[in-house]
């Protein structure tokens, strides 16, 4: 077994999805005076709970990995994956499956709070993805809920792991966003496969360009929405102490209108971990300027 190969099947750069887990510890900070009402021990579990999804999202992938390694070396670009292209067995990619879920539920008993568990919740997340390898990734629209149960579960165990409460709007401005993410990737599979689509995955019959071009119109919006309405909301206001935080919903039309180029005129939208570690520059300097906005104001703006 070739380390390097195994460390490649394992997607390390598809890590990057797991800074949801985040959310909810980095809204938490304007709480009570920024960084001074964070303890270190609920820093500390946060990540723990980062390195649990790390390990768990790997284990999915190399399960995935063998299950569509005959289909997956007809197609252009995963044909080049370890398992498909010879460099990695499907036994001993199994036997890192299993020990990387074993791992990632220790590490969420360990991120565990006062309050709950979130190795439940790494088990679910597993088990959905499971299921959704196995089978449910042949099941049209239901696909993609099942993505975006995964950035919503996410969510909800950063927040278990730093005993801070997930707004009803982050768990809205997910749901619709990871939708996005979800569809725009089923896009950009149509539009590289073309007519081939179905000897790749038969489901991809099923969609449609024009479904998917409306339905992520859809999921864009509601996503603008509700972010647009969270930083009205009263609770956001008395927590930034104002309504400044309007402010930043100009970077994220920006962002959704970018991305949304990029998969329907660049070719782009097939891996979105990609895009966030710098596949696109301007994307990734919007992001960074929403990033540096939205912290200015929870660790400056209350004084």
């Amino acid at each position: 077994m070739k380390p390097l190969a195994l460390l490649r099947a394992m997607r390390p750069h598809q890590w990057v999805k797991n800074v949801f887990v985040l959310a909810a510890l980095f809204f938490a900070l304007g709480e009570g005076g920024g960084l001074s009402s964070v303890a270190p021990d609920r820093v500390w579990r946060v990540f723990l709970a980062v390195a649990a999804f790390c390990l768990g999202s790997s284990a999915i992938y190399l399960v995935n990995d063998v299950m569509d390694v005959e289909s997956d070396r007809q197609h252009p670009t995963k044909r080049h994956r370890p398992i498909a292209a010879g460099e990695l067995g499907t036994v001993p990619a199994l036997v890192v499956s299993v020990l990387c879920v074993l791992a990632a539920l220790t590490l969420g008993w360990l991120a565990s709070s006062t309050t709950g568990s979130v190795a439940p919740i790494v088990a679910t997340y597993v088990s959905i993805n499971f299921f959704y390898s196995l089978r449910l990734k042949h099941v049209v629209i239901l696909d993609a809920f099942c993505i975006a149960s995964g950035f919503i579960l996410r969510v909800v165990a950063g927040g278990m792991a730093a005993g801070a409460p997930v707004s009803h709007w982050l768990l809205l401005c997910t749901l619709f966003l990871s939708l996005f993410l979800a569809l725009c990737k089923r896009q950009a599979e149509i539009n590289l496969l073309g007519e081939n689509r179905g000897s790749h995955r038969k489901i991809l019959l099923e969609y449609t360009p024009e479904f998917l071009n409306q339905v992520t119109v859809i999921v864009a919006a509601c996503a603008i929405v509700c972010y647009s309405l969270y930083t009205v909301d009263d609770a956001t206001a008395a927590k930034f102490g104002g309504t400044q935080l309007v402010w930043t919903v100009p970077f994220v039309v920006f962002g959704v209108f970018r991305y949304l180029l990029l998969v329907q005129t660049r070719g782009g939208g097939g891996s979105p971990s990609k895009v966030l570690l710098g596949g696109d520059v301007p994307f990734v300097i919007n992001g960074l300027l929403w990033l540096v906005t939205v912290a200015g104001l929870l660790f400056f703006a209350r004084g």
